[in-house]
């Protein structure tokens, strides 16, 4: 419940503070005072959204604060949740500044309008001319049904139902998609990693057959060249290594003279040893290199192959073609195994299905159960409020599955005898919308979590008898929630725990909205005022005290 409430530079209000009662609290005043305006500044408590143009003044900014007492309404999952310090005590603060910023906070903590919007479900329930114009719309309708009738549990085993098989349909979609769009590409596939498959491509064949491809195209100049210098090492008359063992067995003999001698034989050894082995490996090069006409051509086509295949797959290594044959072979696997996917994914979308519909016709049977209790109920409240041949039925109709159920919810009404009930926006005038609003919220007063009902001029159309049936009606649903409402009438300003009475004050440069508490004496010339003009008299006072009960 709201423990205090300040506005600040919002509209007609410079600076307002009210701390309401945790009952009745009736606000009154002039048309035109500012009690509407109020219920403005509270939206924005709750997330809605902000216009620079309700500033009062542009040179600082519009603050909005409110203290609420949430101790018994079970939100420390919605704080946790949301990275917010809980408290039994919740500060809620909206600030507007003149450039049009606008900043909400929850303990201090900034966060978005929709956190607070998501709160303020929780906290405060508004009575408006727009939820006036819901209740014409079907899922309201059934969200009232459902809260009459306790289907709280059922309806969130229900929706978790369905959003588990909105999951998995939306999964055996895309299987299904991912199916077909393989089927249409699996010939191809199949070609393309067969054609892989028959190559056989090692991962370092290309640069080998490469090498192997010049040696042969040049076989006969290596060939001759080879010749010659193995003729030069070894066979000529004054071949190198001959001329080399001889230039070591001079050396030989002086390499014990001196240290230097020793190290010039052993490097000439060296040498010697390398150039024999240099000459007889040049040798079998030599034997080894021959010119093959019918392995050019074979190795050739082995490379034409390994570049036709790269230039199709656009990449430049046989590496990544190895990639890609891999690749295609763990897709067509898939693909096998694409048709078990479907079938258990189609099983299991079914079983949701059957859970949805099972848990769908419990909602069905429940809501169907306590649609005739809801509209009798309904009934004997209007009848009390002065629509005294009005009925009401509630007709359950099947539809397609959504999030909400397997049902349609229509709320038929007729204020005439004798004519049959249809649609409520097609037959309800305004002021019975309004009473019906009021029926329906008394009776769920009890069923719902929400701690503070607001109304605006719910009382519009009604008086006497009526006005009095509706102001005890306030009292009983106040006994466990705050009820704050905004009335022109002197039965409800005599029906409230508290009333606060909103003026304009004109002693400043620009007219204020200001509103104050009534003590006892004040409340009887304020009714009194409302039952006999601005200078009641003595009738006007006495009937004040009687609706106070207040003796003379």
């Amino acid at each position: 419940m709201i423990k205090s409430l300040s506005i600040n530079n919002y509209a007609l209000i410079k600076n307002l503070e009210m701390s309401p009662s945790p009952h009745l609290n009736i606000i009154t005043g002039e048309t035109g005072a500012g009690k509407s305006i109020m219920l403005g500044a509270v939206g924005l408590l709750v997330g809605n959204r902000a216009d620079t143009k309700t500033l009062f003044t542009d040179k600082e900014k519009c603050i909005v604060e409110g203290i609420f007492s949430i101790g018994s309404y079970h939100l420390e999952s919605f704080f946790e949740a949301n990275e917010l310090d809980y408290d039994e005590e919740c500060i809620i603060r909206r600030e507007i500044s003149a450039a049009g910023k606008s900043r909400g906070f929850i303990n201090d903590t900034p966060v978005t309008l929709d956190v607070l919007k998501s709160l303020g479900e929780s906290l405060l329930d508004v009575h408006s001319q727009h939820e006036t114009l819901k209740l014409g719309n079907n899922h309201y309708q059934q969200n009232i049904l459902d809260l009459y009738a306790g289907n709280s549990k059922l309806l969130s085993d229900y929706q978790a139902a369905y959003s588990d098989f909105v999951k998995q349909q939306s999964h055996f979609e895309t299987l299904k998609a991912t199916a077909q769009q393989s089927s249409a590409d699996l010939d191809y596939k199949q070609f393309l990693y067969n054609e892989l498959e028959e190559a056989n491509l090692q991962a370092e064949e290309q640069d080998g057959l490469e090498n192997e491809l010049r040696v042969l195209e040049h076989a006969e100049d290596i060939k001759t060249n080879l010749a010659q210098l193995t003729h030069l090492l070894d066979e000529s008359e004054f071949a190198v290594n001959n001329q080399l063992t001889e230039g070591l067995s001079l050396l030989s003999s002086l390499k014990d003279y001196s240290e230097a001698l020793q190290s010039y034989f052993e490097r000439m050894n060296s040498v010697n040893i390398e150039l024999k082995d240099l000459a007889a490996e040049l040798s079998r090069e030599q034997e080894n290199v021959e010119f093959d006409p019918e392995r050019i051509q074979l190795v050739k086509d082995r490379l034409d192959l390994i570049f036709r295949l790269q230039q199709k797959h656009q990449v430049a290594a046989i590496g990544e073609l190895i990639t890609i044959h891999q690749q295609l072979d763990e897709e067509l696997s898939n693909h096998a195994g694409m048709d078990k996917q479907l079938q258990d994914a189609e099983k299991k979308l079914k079983e949701l299905e059957k859970e949805v519909l099972s848990k769908g016709q419990k909602l069905t049977a429940a809501r169907t159960s306590n649609a005739k209790p809801l509209s009798s109920d309904i009934e004997k409240i209007i009848h009390k409020l002065g629509i005294e041949n009005g009925q009401v039925e509630i007709k359950i109709s099947t539809t397609t599955a959504n999030q909400n159920g397997l049902d349609k919810v229509d709320i038929l009404f007729t204020a005439n005898k004798g004519v049959a009930p249809q649609e409520l926006k097609q037959v309800a005038s305004g002021g019975e919308f309004s009473r019906l609003i009021f029926a329906v919220k008394y009776l769920l007063a009890d069923k719902t979590a929400l701690p503070t009902l607001i109304f605006d001029e719910i009382d519009t159309g009604v008086s006497g008898e009526v006005a009095l049936q509706m102001i005890e009606m306030m009292k009983q649903m106040s006994k466990r929630h705050q009820v704050i409402s905004i009335s022109h009438l002197p039965q409800f300003a005599a029906g409230g725990d508290a009333h606060y009475f909103v003026y304009k004050d004109h002693s400043e440069e620009k007219s204020v909205s200001r509103i104050k508490k009534l003590e006892d004496e004040e409340r009887v010339l304020e009714i009194a005022k409302m039952i006999g003009g601005n200078n009641p008299g003595e009738h006007a006072m006495t009937s004040a005290r009687e609706l106070l009960n207040i003796s003379a």
